[in-house]
């Protein structure tokens, strides 16, 4: 038996409950692994609520996509990976199939990339999600230069953080847009060029000013609601506009025209539909952040650990809106 976290109803962090339950054996194409840490994203808040772009299709119902351990059993058909290899798991399943919310977990190999040496379980479940999402949409889709200018709101999630990274390794320009002024010194120590406090001032007449009114190449927006509209003002002609969440949980309006405004793009982004389920695609990411990690740009920003025992008092802190970086939970064996 291994403890896991299952929800037997839809609601807020307390229906999730830690359970005794069977792991199984692997099957074709899966490995078991030993959960030694686990990413919390912003994606399993909306799937034990019933809000995520793919509805949950039984209950009882497991959690999480984002982890690190170390492999106990290998099934069928499996290559490159072996018992008592460090792993971490990649957001590329769903959590219909899989969940790493647990002391031992089944997963599918596709999602796992190996641990390298000198990469703790701590850091090894708190570095893919938020550096692939990043890459794949400012990089991989979007095609992010030297000189580009990227406006990043939620700035100070795991994400955000990484998109900073991100951007100063490639030789573009991160405008960081928070909601209060409690966290600006951090983002800048972190790498921002400029921080935007959207509670204070103007962020498009920001932009602007900082872009020398051309408007900046990239918004890499986590938002999403009403404010979509003011953000479009500040892109560049031919700039893009990117969703890849929805924090506001407001309906988001698509930016009236008004004749002679700059041309704008705008398109969602979903890294587990558009990257970690395209395994070239995945390869190229992996190694681009690979690179990052080994050359000290890349790095994840820890916010705070939980075991596994408090997953609750983990989603709260979560939604709490005061975290700088990833929440982890351990898992003690």
């Amino acid at each position: 038996m291994a403890r896991t976290v299952r929800f037997h109803e839809f609601g807020g962090p307390e229906v999730m409950r830690v359970e005794d339950v069977e792991p199984g054996e692997p099957g074709p194409g899966e490995v078991r692994i030993r959960v030694e840490a686990i990413g919390i994203n912003r994606a399993e808040a909306l799937f034990r609520s019933d809000q995520y772009i793919e509805p949950v299709k039984h209950l009882p119902a497991t959690l999480g996509t984002e982890g690190a351990g170390v492999i106990e059993a290998v099934g069928p058909e499996v290559a490159g990976f072996e018992e008592g290899q460090a792993v971490s798991v990649l957001p590329a399943f769903s959590q219909n199939d899989y969940g790493v919310y647990a002391e031992r977990a089944i997963v599918p190999v596709s999602a796992l990339l190996p641990r390298p040496d000198g990469v703790d379980a701590v850091s090894g479940a708190a570095v893919w999600m938020p550096y692939l999402t990043a890459y794949g949409a400012l990089v991989d889709v979007g095609g992010m230069r030297p000189g580009d200018t990227v406006v990043l709101n939620a700035a100070s999630s795991g994400v955000g953080l990484a998109a900073i990274h991100l951007a100063n390794r490639v030789g573009a320009t991160p405008v960081a847009v928070t909601r209060t002024g409690a966290k600006k010194e951090r983002l800048l120590e972190e790498g921002a060029a400029e921080v935007i406090v959207s509670g204070e001032e103007d962020v498009a007449g920001r932009v602007l000013a900082i872009t020398g009114g051309k408007g900046a190449e990239y918004v890499f927006d986590a938002v999403a609601g009403p404010g979509v509209a003011d953000l479009a003002r500040a892109v560049a002609p031919g700039g893009t506009l990117f969703l890849y969440g929805m924090l506001s949980g407001l309906p988001t309006p698509y930016p009236g025209f008004d004749l002679g405004m700059p041309a704008l793009n705008m398109r969602t982004y979903t890294v587990t539909r558009e990257l970690t389920d395209d395994p070239r695609r995945l390869r190229r990411a992996a190694a681009f952040v690979s690179s990052g990690l080994r050359d000290g740009a890349f790095r994840p920003v820890v916010d705070r650990l939980f075991p596994l025992e408090e997953i609750v008092q983990a989603h709260r802190h979560m939604e709490s809106g005061v975290r700088f970086g990833k929440i982890v939970v351990t898992v003690d064996h």
